[in-house]
């Protein structure tokens, strides 16, 4: 007996992949569990908004009454962002939240999912999880990075955050055969920085040749996605060294505090915050539209290039 899971389109979003028109996926994660509201619902249709600049349609994606929402309406945003209570439903949980009619906010990881199920091969987000520092004992990897091994999607980011262990996950990324290619940078971006101090395997700044090594992935018959980074613009960037050292101080506090497993993302970043007086959060609200804009034009070339080869 098969089954298969419900997909609930948008008309933009349905009319766009008919049409074989560009689309960009999109986590609800950033509305339900980033910034407060009404600033969520305004940064998620900034964040729509910076899809259609670069030349795509946006398709937020969202679980509801056990089935997918591949593009949220504007009611739908505004919903998910005043209310409370939305659980967060990574790769592992879609099935159970699914298979009992319940809702969630996607994360990167079930975003990926949706977005093969949905036939869209492009999805944005600010940034990506990775190994966790300490990983050698703890065994903390993201699904994210999991994820992506299995997903035919091309992930558009600004790297990973610099609270991970970022030569670990580049290291990952390379054991698991997924390409990183740069986009306007010679480095793999930690986020809200630009660089994380580790050099990217490839940049290119062009996109029409970005969109030709995507479909090169596929077609010699690999199973997982691409990352493509690009880095903040340099008038939303933080400093590495500052960025690293409220984060070692971060790590230190939260040893004493007992902190670790799930809790310790969310506590670091909210430190860090802190002692950067604010500017790391609107950093990543900067760069969920930064990215959000290249990912708009990326799709948009990959769309041509299959459009011209018939």
């Amino acid at each position: 007996m098969s089954t298969t899971v419900p997909l609930v389109y948008s008309e933009e979003v349905r009319e766009a992949l008919h049409e074989r028109r560009p689309v960009v996926a999109l986590e609800s994660n950033v509305i339900t569990h980033g910034l407060k509201y009404p600033h969520n619902a305004e940064t998620a249709h900034r964040v729509e908004a910076a899809v259609r600049k670069g030349g795509s349609v946006p398709a937020t994606i969202c679980v509801e009454d056990g089935a997918i929402r591949v593009g949220m309406t504007e009611r739908d945003i505004e919903r998910f962002a005043s209310e409370t209570g939305i659980p967060k439903v990574s790769s592992r949980d879609l099935p159970v939240v699914l298979a009992r009619g319940g809702r969630g906010a996607t994360t990167v990881a079930s975003s990926l999912v949706a977005a093969e199920l949905a036939g869209i091969p492009f999805f944005s987000s600010a940034g990506l999880g990775g190994v966790h520092r300490g990983a050698e004992t703890t065994m903390d990897v993201s699904s994210d990075l999991i994820q992506l091994t299995r997903s035919k999607v091309a992930v558009v980011c600004a790297g990973a955050k610099m609270i991970l262990d970022l030569k670990l996950t580049m290291e990952y990324l390379e054991t698991q055969c997924v390409p990183v290619i740069s986009y306007g940078s010679d480095d793999f971006p930690a986020f809200y920085c630009a660089s994380s101090g580790v050099r990217s395997p490839h940049r290119i700044d062009d996109e029409d040749l970005i969109a030709r090594v995507v479909a090169a992935h596929w077609a010699a018959g690999h199973p997982g996605g691409v990352v493509l980074t690009t880095p903040p613009r340099a008038e939303d960037a933080v400093d590495p060294a500052e960025a690293e050292a409220a984060i070692s101080d971060a790590l230190a506090r939260a040893d004493q505090d007992g902190v670790s497993g799930q809790g310790l993302t969310k506590y670091l970043m909210h430190a860090v915050d802190k002692a950067t007086g604010g500017r790391t959060a609107q950093a990543n609200m900067a760069v969920l539209i930064s990215t959000a804009e290249v990912g708009g034009r990326l799709a948009a070339a990959y769309a041509r290039h299959l459009a011209e080869q018939g």
